[in-house]
């Protein structure tokens, strides 16, 4: 019945929310401003979980809703469109959009799978490391798991996997974007530069990959070790490496495109590995990237028709989910949330702040589902919560990162998961995802508390 009607009873629950609160007794600890703040965020939350409309759609109503109440200013509700990160985000489409259409990235699959692809262990191996080496060039997931499972489906096709197995890889090509997306900052330009602007910190490549490169390593290596055994493979896998090495030839000499991709990829890294020289933002290198690519003679092919793989509706998501922290934030919804929802002190123990951080993040990511709408509720919550603590928000900001992100139960707590699912992408189920789930609930806590806080420490992130 649920199921049936699951759109027209969330459309109705999020009305109905929204006026209650924003009708509510006025409360001499929440301003009218964050009061309508809330009420029209928890709108926007309720329908993004349930699906009542395309989550870009009701991303737009939220901002509009924002401006139209006056709850706060168009400067403030569209302040994302006048930084850099907006353009980070946009910069990736447009590469990935490039590296995809040269075949430069379907290259790179080939040749790997080729020289270290031989069993069945190797091949879930192959889609954690061709998941990061594709970060380097693609800095958005999505295209990368459905690249890297084109690859795996013909594997799949030659070895005459039963469909069980195929889902065990087709669940791998995109399990593994979420852990090696945490790698470096551009492994995911979205999830990643938010995380970093909540802690109002400018988002740099290096001091991304000091904080996050090894707990995405230990995360990657230990939650392939879950699926091989969670998953364990056929007793007899025999790869055709004559088919994919005839994909391979058929691809010809490498192009003047594939070449012209690979040398601006190569400017872009190393402009954003040297940022502490030059202080310019990722996002304008990103840019910088992409338009270079679509230059006469010196550019790598991209076209008018690929500004249709920016999708536009996740730019306004984008905007919306990062939104509520922001006017949140201005009209002091985020302090009254922090208030009522957290202890009235601070853990003193770092260990047991972390504890404490991920077992509220994954509540809250348990009943939303959406990992942006969730860090935009609950990451300023947690540094409004800790201002004074001594404790730095880029702490705060990445445990909640690493908690919602790396966590699901079900394919609609991530959207990476998401996509994935049903025999068009990687064949698996939600039962597969549930499967996979619980025991990655438990990885989640070990990552953030026994691998991320010592990692900190090292570092000096942590005093």
């Amino acid at each position: 019945m649920f199921g049936r009607y699951k759109s027209e009873i969330g459309g109705l629950l999020g009305i109905v929310v929204c006026a209650g609160i924003w009708w509510m007794p006025v409360r001499p600890d929440l301003p009218v401003a964050g009061q309508h703040c809330l009420a029209l965020s928890l709108f926007a939350v309720i329908w993004w979980a349930l699906g009542v409309v395309n989550p870009g759609f009701t991303s737009l109503l939220l901002l509009v809703a924002w401006v139209l109440t006056h709850t706060a200013e168009p400067a403030v509700v569209f302040r994302l469109w006048t930084t850099p990160l907006m353009y980070l985000v946009i910069g990736g489409y447009l590469i990935a959009a490039a590296v995809e259409g040269s075949g430069l990235g379907r290259r790179v699959a080939y040749h790997f799978t080729i020289r270290y692809v031989d069993s069945y262990r190797s091949m879930i191996a192959a889609c954690y490391i061709l998941g990061f080496l594709l970060s380097i060039m693609i800095p958005h997931p999505w295209p990368r798991s459905f690249m890297i499972m084109s690859v795996m489906a013909i594997i799949i096709k030659s070895a005459k996997l039963e469909p069980k197995f195929a889902a065990q890889i087709g669940l791998t090509a995109f399990a593994a974007s979420c852990p090696t997306s945490m790698i470096l900052l551009t492994g995911d330009s979205t999830l990643n530069v938010v995380a970093m602007n909540f802690a109002g910190l400018e988002a740099s490549w290096i001091k991304w990959l000091l904080y996050m490169g090894v707990p995405g390593v230990v995360t990657s290596i230990l939650l392939y070790l879950i699926q091989i055994w969670l998953f364990p493979g056929p007793k007899e896998f025999v790869v055709n490496k004559d088919e994919i090495r005839s994909l391979l030839n058929g691809l010809g000499p490498v192009t003047r495109n594939e070449k012209a991709v690979l040398f601006w990829v190569f400017v872009a890294i190393a402009f954003w590995t040297t940022d502490f020289l030059h202080h310019i933002h990722p996002g304008w290198i990103a840019i910088g990237a992409a338009l270079m690519m679509t230059l006469p003679r010196i550019g790598a092919g991209l076209k008018a028709s690929d500004w249709s793989k920016v999708n536009l509706g996740t730019l306004f998501f984008l905007t919306a989910a990062l939104g509520i922290g922001t006017v949140g934030g201005v009209t002091g919804m985020n302090k009254w949330v922090a208030a009522i929802m957290l202890p009235a002190h601070v853990p003193a123990n770092i260990f047991v702040f972390a504890l404490f951080v991920t077992v509220f993040a994954l509540l809250i990511h348990m009943v939303l589902g959406s990992v942006l709408a969730v860090m935009g509720i609950v990451t300023p919550a947690i540094i409004a919560y800790t201002a004074g603590s001594g404790i730095s928000p880029i702490v705060a900001s990445l445990l909640v990162y690493t908690a919602v992100n790396q966590h699901y139960l079900l394919p609609f707590h991530n959207m990476a998961i998401l996509v994935g699912e049903g025999e068009q992408g990687g064949k698996y189920t939600s039962a597969d995802v549930s499967r996979l789930g619980l025991p990655l609930t438990v990885l989640v806590f070990v990552v953030t508390v026994c691998v991320e806080i010592p990692w900190w420490k090292v570092v000096g992130l942590i005093h």
